[in-house]
């Protein structure tokens, strides 16, 4: 209790600064940063890492036998990317567990004894923070320095521009506390001078969330005191997503169509209430994040005659991409060049032995909340240069990833399950068989009294078929998928998978499909 009261608190102070700081994006700001990418990386790994014994990539650089003189002359001649994918190969990179401090890092038989938080950048400390959804732990919080929040204006100016934003009404649909999301985006806009006119919020258990509610309440007050437009949450009903809907559709009837943020599914929700109440929302544009774009999920928002595009971040390295208005095919974003660098690793993925691009993430911005090289998030894509001529490209992030997935896995009773494969089952197969959309059937692993627990959420708005009937057809799926063993194996398990007729939504514990484990800054609960 006492920890969340110096965490709101902080906040407090963050709005308060954030809300009396002047927006002022700066092209001229993100070109010189993409200009000095390569003296920026060596300005910070002198400072961050060769000068500190205490962070685990001096080690790291001293097995690889590389002295920072060797750095700056390999980035000179051979480029930034070039360097990096050599040093990935020598074993300077942390793999996801080892950046969150779950396994012991080892390299070439020596342990490296290390606490993830030596990685915070004391320069990027902020007072608003992002929290990760971890797996079976406490979440990671990644403070946002102020420095970095203002940045960001610049990436808001780029997006207005590339999709023409400055007429359409702004509508978010996002959690309150302790997700971020909702705040941060609603200050960023009342800022620029324009207005989040609505934000709609799924609701929770008042008992669960009722100091949440109140904690929201009171930063919305603040900001509406110190002169900010802030919207006030609308609470939605219990899983009725149909009130969201009707605002878009009633503004589109005015003659004014949406530009929505939200993460992936609460915007399918949206979607698929308009459809069941016969609503036009054609027009309106959907920003997701949180989750991978599924090509189910962009087939039903485009069929209701919207447009989505995706944005790429991760909590604890920040913005990583977004879409312009070209990208309109699978996971595909202009990669932020001047503040991230981004190369693959290929490597085995889990169960499946598929060879995977395992992206691999080094911080550029003196202000970024932490400073990771080469470090691995467990999601996977193709980086290759643009061919587009948008906003972004023309100021010099001509650089794309696509096809951004997740190698990551939920694991139970023996069973490793990959999220890239079950996917399919859950977004087509099974809404296919048994009526629903993308969506509506989520799996999750959790830890039970005995044993690790698979729990298949099924939406009581499918119209539900009995939970044999469910399991049986799932694990059908999964045959076709792995072969009979380990269809075999969870059902001689039959209570490690359980089937219940639940709402699908984000949890606190455990890992989920497709929430959490395909990629696109899913594991980030604020993210932007």
């Amino acid at each position: 209790m006492i920890r969340e009261i110096a965490y709101y608190a902080n906040m407090t102070r963050g709005v308060y600064r954030l809300l009396r700081s002047p927006y002022r994006p700066s092209l001229d700001a993100l070109r010189e940063n993409i200009a000095r990418r390569e003296e920026r990386f060596l300005e910070l790994a002198r400072l961050r890492v060769f000068a500190n014994p205490r962070n685990p990539y001096h080690e790291l650089f001293r097995l690889a036998g590389c002295e920072w003189s060797d750095l700056a002359e390999s980035v000179r001649r051979c480029g930034l990317e070039a360097t990096l994918s050599r040093l990935a190969a020598e074993g300077v990179y942390l793999s996801h567990d080892e950046f969150k401090g779950k396994t012991p890092l080892v390299r070439g038989g020596r342990h490296i004894p290390f606490v993830p938080e030596v990685l915070l950048n004391p320069v990027g400390r902020g007072y608003i923070a992002s929290v990760s959804s971890g797996s079976r732990s406490r979440g990671t919080p990644t403070p946002k320095s102020l420095d970095l929040q203002l940045y960001r204006d610049t990436y808001d100016y780029l997006q207005t521009r590339e999709f023409g934003l400055e007429t359409r009404a702004r509508m978010l649909v996002a959690p309150i506390l302790p997700s971020s999301t909702g705040i941060r985006n609603s200050i960023q806009q009342a800022r620029a001078g324009r207005r989040m006119e609505r934000w709609f919020t799924p609701r929770d258990r008042l008992r669960d969330s009722w100091h949440y509610r109140v904690a929201t309440h009171l930063e919305i007050g603040l900001g509406r005191l110190l002169g900010a437009p802030l919207p006030w949450p609308s609470y939605l009903p219990a899983n009725d997503f149909a009130p969201a809907a009707r605002w878009i559709a009633e503004r589109k009837r005015t003659g004014r169509p949406c530009a929505v943020r939200s993460f992936v599914s609460p915007a399918v929700r949206v979607v698929t209430a308009a459809r069941e109440a016969d609503l036009d929302i054609s027009g309106t544009i959907f920003f997701v994040a949180g989750e991978t774009l599924t090509g189910a999920k962009r087939s039903l928002i485009e069929e209701a005659g919207c447009e989505v595009y995706p944005a790429y971040a991760i909590s604890e390295i920040s913005s990583v991409g977004a879409a312009c208005r070209q990208m309109t095919t699978g996971n595909c974003v202009h990669l932020y060049r001047d503040a991230l660098a981004v190369v693959g690793r290929l490597r085995r993925a889990p169960l499946s032995d598929v060879e995977v691009n395992s992206l691999l993430f080094t911080n550029l911005l003196p202000f970024a909340p932490r400073f990771a090289i080469n470090a691995e998030m467990d999601d996977s894509g193709v980086i290759e240069p643009t061919s587009c001529q948008c906003e972004y490209s023309a100021v010099g992030m001509t650089t794309q990833v696509r096809d951004i997935s997740s190698f990551g896995k939920l694991t139970g009773q023996g069973v490793t399950l990959v999220g890239s494969d079950v996917v399919s089952i859950l977004e087509t197969a099974l809404p296919r068989r048994f009526g629903g959309a993308p969506g509506d059937y989520q799996l999750v692993e959790r830890e039970g009294d005995r044993q690790t627990e698979l729990v298949l959420r099924v939406s009581p708005r499918t119209g539900g078929a009995g939970a044999e009937d469910v399991r049986d057809f799932f694990l059908a799926e999964l045959r076709k998928c792995y072969g009979g063993s380990l269809a075999a194996r969870l059902w001689k398990h039959s209570a490690g998978l359980k089937v219940v007729s639940e709402e699908p939504g984000a949890t606190r514990t455990g890992k989920v499909l497709p929430l959490r484990v395909l990629g696109m800054g899913a594991r980030d609960t604020g993210a932007s």
